[in-house]
């Protein structure tokens, strides 16, 4: 397969060298910035003898090297200062995200679109607007990687295996996220036999906070680690059609009674992108606050204007 990276920032950077480390295809790493994806495609391959992988990867500059990617990673954006929420990022994103996306489905046309640039839920709207692309064959990442955090906070506090943790964010990629702490479980254990509310409350407080607590330290930058991570858990499931349920942004028309927004919801991820959108039914408490994030979601998407 062929897998391009837009954006040879930290997020995009680490996501090319996973994929290389994993041997998920040949890839193509672009950013505007000369040089850069240059020098970071090339080191990485440099490592390829000691960590025996035989994917290619290249840097440029040119989209004309993107042509007929099988996947497109859409990274490219501006990250968050300290202070800062993903809102704040819509407009000057937005036409980052736009002028990208233009350009990818030029050489692209038949190719799954995942994108990270933030606000996420905003994001993908923008692209898919854009791309004309149907609902299959476009998603962002958010859910694998909220997810992922309320996990590793779990297994902190318990001092358990991450493995032996299952847990499920849905919603939007920000305050309004909403994790399902009723069907979280440890080692197939609910939580809450495990752990007071009020820890758990703590644990799901500090989930929705999980960006932001980085870009507070770093002071500079902000996450890629575990977004690269969750990045690479979407492109497993497609390149080798696994079929894997994952929390995404997925295009919803009329599932959870959402039409025409992208949303976090469970999706069947195979080789034609979002197979299938899964519906957990939800209780009260869950519902009301899916709907709310509904909302904020919808208030962005008002906002703007392809």
């Amino acid at each position: 397969m062929k897998i391009s990276v837009i954006g040879a920032g930290f997020v995009g950077a680490t996501t090319a060298h996973l994929l290389a480390l994993k041997g998920m295809g040949n890839i193509v790493l672009v950013d505007v910035i000369e040089g850069v994806p240059q020098g970071k495609a090339l080191d990485i391959y440099q490592s390829s003898p000691l960590e025996c992988f035989d994917c290619s990867i290249i840097g440029t500059n040119d989209y004309k090297e993107t042509e007929n990617s099988d996947i497109v990673i859409i990274t490219a954006g501006v990250a968050r200062k300290p202070g800062m929420s993903r809102d704040d990022l819509l407009e000057i994103n937005k036409k980052i995200v736009k002028e990208v996306t233009e350009n990818v489905i030029k050489y692209s046309p038949g190719c799954i679109l995942i994108l990270v640039s933030n606000p996420l839920d905003a994001m993908v709207y923008v692209a898919s607007q854009v791309s004309g692309f149907p609902k299959q064959r476009i998603l962002g990442m958010a859910g694998v990687l909220d997810s992922s955090r309320m996990k590793s906070f779990i297994a902190q506090e318990l001092k358990a295996p991450p493995s032996k943790i299952e847990a499920m964010v849905l919603g939007g990629h920000g305050d309004t996220m909403v994790p399902l702490k009723r069907l979280t479980k440890v080692n197939g254990k609910p939580l809450h036999k495990l752990m007071s509310n009020e820890k758990i409350e703590e644990i799901i407080e500090r989930t929705r906070n999980g960006g932001a607590e980085i870009v507070s330290l770093l002071k500079t930058g902000s996450a890629y680690y575990a977004p690269a991570s969750s990045i690479i858990e979407m492109v497993d499931a497609i390149v080798n059609d696994r079929k894997k349920i994952l929390p995404c942004a997925a295009y919803l028309e009329g599932e959870y009674g959402v039409n025409g927004l992208f949303i976090g919801v469970p999706v069947r991820l195979g080789k034609n992108g979002v197979e299938e959108v899964i519906e957990i039914e939800l209780n009260e408490e869950e519902r009301k606050q899916f709907d709310k994030t509904v909302e904020h979601v919808k208030s962005l998407v008002e906002n703007i204007k392809v």
